[in-house]
């Protein structure tokens, strides 16, 4: 965040400040001093002149549109306040690494009597971005190689590349091209990304090689809520991992044309990504699979997840999911939903929950899941405001089912078949977004077919149910 800085000077009879503690005559700092209260929403003041220093690139129209709004202030409260409000817009634009704002008494021609002068000190990012990092997929760790080229054409406008290798032999790439338009209404962002991706599933016995094109429409339409229109055409080839793959999975390989339209809306009132104490998200998506290609289907899948802090740094976590998929025709095992694993219901192997032939996982075409946590420092809280807040002990109690309603006819009792685990264990932050738990996991109650997975069990994802 930059930081906003004015400028005052005192003249008075008795002399004047100097430095940060100089006096002409000796005070005694024993008796009490007033504090001067200064409400400053009762300052008359209005912005003159708003100046932008550091544009290169950048273009002056969507800076100027930016900035407009200073110009609306009454008093030096609602300056202040503006004020931050555009360097929080500048920022969002992807043009520039840091803002500075200064605010000081407007002079020269034109100056008026209660006027002040804005600047904005900027630094525009460089013209090629590159860099290393790493992501969490399905329990898997990635390492990314990245190149960006930041605000293209001037108006925030990023074309990426990046790709990526997980420690399970998958690999990925894409190239991607953004642009921005953040004064237009829902500050809607336009996006497009082509991209190859292959992925081993070694608990289902295949392997998958998609490439594609994804058309995107992200917007918000409240600060907490935002909506994703997509559009996503792929062509899939499926191909078994090894010779013991079974015979139920070997039926959906070959290649496949899909073309996918899907809706996603994601609600977040949680004060922080990864250890929240307070706040509920809600995530809703819906696909229409089959206006082209040789895929046709309808899937929804509905995630929530509320905390509530009930003692200092001790959160009590209630979270669910659910999701249906109706096939119309070509719908195969790469579809389906799964079900099991430390991301999920823990105390199962990965994809651990549901039918299964030959010991690989099949999916299933509804599910339902649920978790209740909780989460507090560690015993004796050591590190105490150091390495130690990166951690929280974990106690858990999972339960969940995945089932084929459509084909065993009654999807209330197939889904009455509930798989459920408990267990604690010790949870690790990774960043901002991501976190790692090593749990010990006591499965207790399983179905036949299931593959359960007592003692520790150890998770690695962006989300955990």
């Amino acid at each position: 965040m930059g930081t906003v800085h004015a400028k005052a000077e005192h003249n008075g009879d008795n002399g004047s400040l100097g430095g940060l503690f100089e006096f002409d005559e000796p005070i005694d700092l024993e008796e009490p001093l007033s504090k001067p209260n200064i409400k400053l929403n009762g300052v008359r003041a209005r912005v003159d002149r708003v100046h932008i220093d550091g544009l290169s690139r950048t273009k002056d129209d969507i800076v100027r549109s930016t900035v407009d709004d200073l110009f609306h202030a009454t008093d030096f409260e609602d300056v202040i306040l503006r004020a931050h409000k555009v360097r929080r817009a500048l920022d969002s634009m992807g043009c520039f690494k840091d803002i500075g704002v200064f605010i000081d008494v407007s002079s020269g021609p034109g100056a008026t009597p209660e006027g002040l002068e804005v600047t904005f000190q900027v630094k525009e990012l460089s013209r090629v971005v590159g860099g290393i990092n790493t992501t969490v997929s399905e329990n898997e760790g990635n390492l990314v190689l990245g190149v960006k080229l930041p605000n293209v054409l001037g108006r925030g406008e990023r074309v990426a590349a990046e790709y990526s290798v997980g420690h399970r032999s998958s690999s990925n790439f894409n190239i991607s091209a953004m642009k921005p338009y953040p004064h237009s209404p829902l500050t809607p962002v336009l996006s497009a990304t082509v991209y190859q991706q292959n992925h081993e599933y070694p608990w289902s016995g295949y392997k998958l090689l998609d490439r594609g094109l994804l058309l995107d429409v992200a917007f918000r339409t409240s600060p907490a809520t935002k909506h994703n229109l997509q559009w996503e055409g792929i062509v899939r080839d499926t191909s078994v991992l090894s010779k013991s793959t079974s015979f139920k999975v070997r039926e959906s390989s070959g290649p496949q044309m899909k073309s996918v339209i899907r809706h996603i809306v994601t609600v977040d009132h949680r004060d922080e990504v990864v250890f929240p104490t307070r706040g509920t998200w809600v995530q809703f998506t819906s696909e229409l699979a089959g206006l082209g290609g040789g895929v046709a289907n309808i899937r929804t899948e509905l995630q929530a997840e509320a905390n509530k802090e009930i003692a200092p740094g001790v959160v009590v976590q209630a979270s669910g999911a659910v999701g249906v998929l109706h096939d119309v025709y070509g719908t195969d095992i790469p579809d389906h939903f799964y079900l099991g694993g430390p991301a999920t219901v823990r105390g199962f192997r990965q994809r651990g929950v549901g039918p299964h032939s030959d010991n690989h996982a099949l999916g299933g075409t509804a599910y339902w899941a649920s978790g209740l946590h909780v989460y507090a420092p560690l015993p004796f809280q050591p590190g105490k405001g150091g390495l130690g807040e990166l951690f929280r002990s974990h106690l858990f109690l999972n339960a969940g089912c995945l089932a084929n309603p459509e084909e065993s006819g009654t999807a209330l009792e197939a889904l009455r078949e509930a798989r459920v685990a408990c267990g604690a264990g010790v949870a690790l932050r990774l960043g901002g977004a991501a976190r790692v738990e090593l749990n010990y996991c006591v499965p207790l109650r399983a179905r036949a077919g299931d593959v359960p997975a007592p003692g520790l069990q150890l998770g690695v994802a962006a989300h955990f149910l």
